[in-house]
């Protein structure tokens, strides 16, 4: 652990220049006595290291050094596909081991490059879980991780949202996907390959067993043809719906992308009121009756009369509550 943090001392100040030792406390998160203790040991060795004292001092390497400790650990280059995505790596795990690696990639790039790479990393950043949802508890998603790395079969206790709920799986896992900030995983059941959401894991055993990954399965491919079948099974049937302008403007924000893409291919021209009249696919009726009462009047449903009737009957309801003038009983 020690020496893995004297490599980081030295790139980070290859790659950063003039660091005070707080700086370098507070990115290795150890104390500063544990720097000053480090860099002792890193002048002993005969680093060519220095530190200028006051406002403006710190350590820094002799102009021209440059260390050659860049390499990669297996680890460190196995994590680097999630470099972009430090939550997910976090919950994988690997937030130091990716830390590290970038580390080291940057320390080994030209100046020129280092300084783009820089600039990159300052600008952009990637925060894939959506709005509004907190990221939902992973327990057994390390261990997860290590039986898709090591092929190794594992027992679950699954919570699913059929009955019976609770069921015992026994998986040969084959990868994991996270998407919106949500993981899941792809592994086959017996000559099945079914789609798991990690959170939902309630028990996970490792067995002593191993599995063959089958030649040529393609994860990513997989994970598209789910996802188009998922939206399939979604489409129990069509609403005809009126938007209003503002409707219209709102659907990209409470919609699904399936629907909002539904909505743009089948708009008709705008009524005389300025009125678009679409065609979407809904989930269930229950389902459509909450998601059209987030457009409230910029909305109106002319089929199916089922859908109708109900928007009608709930908005009576709420129109007799809110209208009895009172705050209660």
């Amino acid at each position: 652990m020690r020496a893995s943090r004297l490599v980081s001392i030295l790139l980070l100040l290859q790659t950063r220049g003039r660091m005070t030792a707080q700086e370098l406390a507070d990115r290795l998160e150890v104390s500063v006595r544990t720097i000053y203790r480090d860099v002792e040991s890193l002048h002993a060795a005969g680093i060519p290291l220095y530190g200028d004292a006051g406002p403006k001092g710190g350590y820094q390497l002799l102009d021209g050094y440059r260390t050659r400790l860049t390499g990669l650990t297996a680890d460190e280059a196995e994590s680097l596909f999630l470099a972009g995505l430090p939550g997910p790596a976090a919950e994988l795990g690997l937030g130091a081991v990716v830390t590290a690696a970038q580390l080291k990639l940057m320390a080994a790039l030209p100046v020129e490059l280092r300084d783009r790479a820089g600039r990159i990393q300052e600008r952009f950043h990637l925060d894939a879980p959506t709005w509004y949802r907190e990221r939902e508890p992973v327990t057994y998603l390390p261990a997860v991780a290590d039986a898709v790395w090591n092929e190794r079969r594992v027992q679950v206790r699954y919570r699913r949202w059929r009955a019976p709920q609770e069921v015992e799986r026994r998986l040969d896992p084959y990868g994991l996907v996270v998407k919106a900030g949500r993981w899941y995983l792809v592994a086959a059941v017996g000559e099945d390959v079914r789609t798991y959401r990690v959170s939902q894991i309630l028990d996970l055993h490792p067995l002593d067993e191993r599995f063959t990954r089958p030649e040529g399965f393609d994860l990513a491919a997989y994970w598209q043809g789910y996802l188009a079948e998922f939206e399939a099974r979604l489409r129990w049937g069509e609403a005809v719906v009126r938007l209003s302008p503002r409707g219209v403007e709102r659907l990209a924000d409470l919609m699904t992308p399936g629907v909002v893409a539904a909505a743009r291919e089948t708009a008709e021209p705008p009524d005389e009121e300025g009125w678009t009249r679409v065609t979407v696919p809904i989930e269930s009726i229950e389902h459509a009756l909450a998601e059209f009462l987030r457009l409230g009047v910029d909305a109106e449903v002319l089929a199916p009369g089922e859908l109708r009737d109900r928007l009608a009957a709930t908005a009576k309801v709420l129109a007799e509550r809110y209208g009895s003038g009172g705050g209660g009983s």
